[in-house]
């Protein structure tokens, strides 16, 4: 396996979406988004999703997805292999998150904090357990250095045995990369690793 990591430009949006309509959950996974939801505000995700049906949620996710892209809004990295889009990492200034999540989440940090967050991962089936994540999370790592951040801060939930849709990552990823537990919030601990 020969492993690329590519950060999200508007250039590689095809590569995205085809990752998330092709390879992304094709294990029946209970997920089915476009990473969209985390750059979203309460109000906005209440005007753009709460009046959707099922079948049109997916069509409005994918929207404003390809708005986000379009605006430099939604930003991560992409993981290959021989030039497929195989993984996925939310990666991000955890000022550019609302600091109103839908589902309450301590993503935002004012710009001051030099932060930047990792809040999901999301691996083709056939490709987890064989260091993809690991690879996303440290070209982030790496990045964020050379961007002067002072620290990395993920989000993983705590969970006693493995989940394998566990699209925040799991704690052990997170410490085997330096990472610390600085504080637990609704069952989620947040790591962080100084730079």
């Amino acid at each position: 396996m020969n492993i690329t990591i590519k950060p999200l430009t508007t250039e590689l949006a095809a590569d995205y979406f085809d990752f998330f309509e092709n390879r992304a959950f094709t294990d029946d996974s209970p997920y089915r988004c476009y990473c969209q939801i985390y750059q979203m505000s309460k109000t906005d995700y209440r005007t753009s999703c709460d009046n959707c049906d099922e079948a049109d949620a997916g069509r409005v996710s994918r929207e404003i997805a390809e708005q986000q892209i379009e605006k430099g809004a939604l930003r991560g990295y992409l993981a290959y292999d021989d030039g497929i889009s195989i993984g996925w990492c939310n990666s991000n200034d955890r000022a550019n998150y609302p600091a109103e999540q839908p589902n309450d989440d301590p993503f935002y940090a004012p710009a001051e904090k030099r932060e930047k967050a990792v809040v999901c991962f999301e691996i083709a089936p056939e490709y987890r357990m064989k260091g993809v994540a690991t690879a996303l999370l440290q070209r982030v790592i790496t990045d964020a250095k050379t961007e002067d951040y002072i620290a990395v801060v993920g989000f993983p939930d705590m969970r006693d045995e493995r989940y394998e849709w566990d699209c925040r990552g799991p704690i052990r990823l997170y410490e085997k990369n330096g990472f610390v537990k600085i504080e637990e919030h609704d069952k989620r601990a947040i790591m962080r690793k100084e730079l």
